[in-house]
């Protein structure tokens, strides 16, 4: 600490000294440990303050947790946003709707095609376009929201085990969600942030092979979430570190907003795909899995039920994609539908010479409207909307203003993560300082989402 600037002497450990603001301040010199924390419970001016993150593998992004601490025991905690903003919300504002989607992809980096989803939703609902969204491109989004809910929960639970010390257990989830960014690839050309999902429908069709490649990964994703069942939810260490922690009750889980897996260990099985169905979810076979527990404990168990949830809607997205054939991907409506069904040009940018020969060849005014649809976009209709969806750590809400123009006015996103931050003081305060980790993990936050 600093001494005033009037000290002509050097202080001891028990000799304190008032500035200019009549602080008390000490001057560690050394000697006894012992003694200096004596001398300072008796002044009673102890308070230790500890900064975790914002750089910290434990915090699962760049969130920083300011932690008051008592010996071992958390007396407070809070948190710090904002070391990930990237201005994604007020971006969104100066790009064509379509575009829009290669900004929104990028938030919750693990859970993208959710986001895509989610926006893609509201436009369609502002252009009122809702119930011409031809089924094979429903089902298309329904199968590759679920695959990346797995992947997204395999994320959470590997890196919790690591964050424990269980480096096994992250290496054996990261190899399981690898099955499934293997067909992200095979789909959209990429692992994340995919632009896959557009206003009226996808960018173009799953290739071929892409339903046998899902049946196969069906069964290693199975064998995979076996495994480490296994090795996390029978091992005493694992429940030593996890039952009783974190505790959130259901009464605490309304007040602070909380939705997702957090919630439904608290016993409410609310789930938007049950609560309000999208993408026709009301005629898929799945259940909500809830608990009592209200611990980390249970959330890790939530999330390995939600995912053989998930694996029975992609079953049934199999199915009936392999039932129904070959068909439109994208909306009827040529002033609305971003070109669908390009084939890869050598350039690797999706250009169809095919396409554009026939175009080119047939029509000069469909020429000038390809080119005025991709460049400038569609506009949409002055209105508002709200839309929510089920995303891997709870409701996803997206608030879309339109002025009539090709671009948004303004877009919102209620990210789940940012609301379920604020319970980190309520599951950390009176805890040790250990279980903070474990809280954290539990949530699953992901500072993409939170900070936008």
């Amino acid at each position: 600490m600093a001494t005033s600037s009037g000290a002509t002497s050097k202080p001891t450990a028990t000799q304190s000294i008032v500035d200019d603001a009549d602080v008390p301040t000490f001057d560690a010199v050394g000697g006894d440990w012992s003694d200096i924390a004596e001398e300072a419970a008796r002044l009673g001016e102890e308070r230790i303050v500890v900064n975790m993150g914002p750089q910290h593998p434990s915090t699962h992004g760049v969130l920083r947790l300011m932690l008051e601490i008592d010996g071992e025991t958390v007396t407070e905690a809070r948190a710090g946003i904002g070391y990930l903003h990237t201005g994604i919300e007020k971006s969104m504002e100066f790009r064509s709707w379509t575009q829009g989607v290669t900004f929104c992809t990028r938030m919750d980096y693990l859970a993208p095609l959710f986001q895509e989803t989610a926006y893609c939703l509201a436009v369609e609902r502002l252009l009122d376009i809702t119930d011409q969204i031809p089924e094979r491109a429903t089902v298309i989004r329904v199968m590759m929201m679920e695959l990346n809910r797995i992947a997204s929960h395999l994320i959470c639970l590997g890196t919790g085990g690591n964050e424990l010390g269980a480096t096994t257990i992250m290496v054996n989830g990261f190899q399981a969600r690898e099955h499934i960014l293997k067909i992200f690839e095979m789909v959209t050309g990429l692992r994340m942030n995919h632009a896959y999902v557009r206003p009226g429908g996808v960018a173009q069709d799953i290739p071929p092979g892409t339903l046998e490649a899902v049946r196969e990964a069906d069964g290693q994703i199975r064998k995979a979430l076996r495994g480490l069942e296994d090795l996390m939810l029978a091992n005493p260490i694992f429940k030593g570190r996890l039952v009783g922690v974190g505790h959130l009750n259901l009464s605490a889980c309304m007040a602070l907003g909380m939705t997702g897996p957090v919630l439904r260990s608290a016993g409410l099985p609310y789930d938007v795909r049950k609560a309000n169905p999208y993408c026709g979810y009301e005629t898929y076979d799945f259940a909500v899995p809830t608990s009592t527990g209200a611990d980390a404990y249970s959330r890790v168990v939530l999330r390995f039920e939600e995912c053989y949830q998930s694996l029975r809607i992609v079953e049934q997205c199999v199915e009936r994609l392999h039932a129904m054939g070959q068909g439109p991907v994208m909306v009827a409506d040529k002033k609305i539908a971003w070109p669908a069904q390009l084939a890869i040009g050598s350039d690797g940018m999706g250009n169809s010479l095919d396409h554009i020969r026939e175009i080119m060849g047939s029509s000069m005014e469909a020429l000038i409207h390809h080119f005025k649809l991709v460049t400038e976009g569609f506009r949409v209709p002055p209105g508002q909307v709200f839309v929510s969806i089920e995303a891997p750590r709870g409701e996803l809400g997206v608030h879309l203003v339109s002025d009539g123009g090709n671009k948004p006015y303004r877009a919102h996103f209620r990210d789940p993560s940012f609301n379920n931050l604020q319970a980190v003081s309520m599951m950390c305060e009176g805890g040790m300082l250990a279980d903070v980790v474990v809280s954290v993990a539990s949530l699953d936050p992901v500072l993409g989402g939170v900070d936008r």
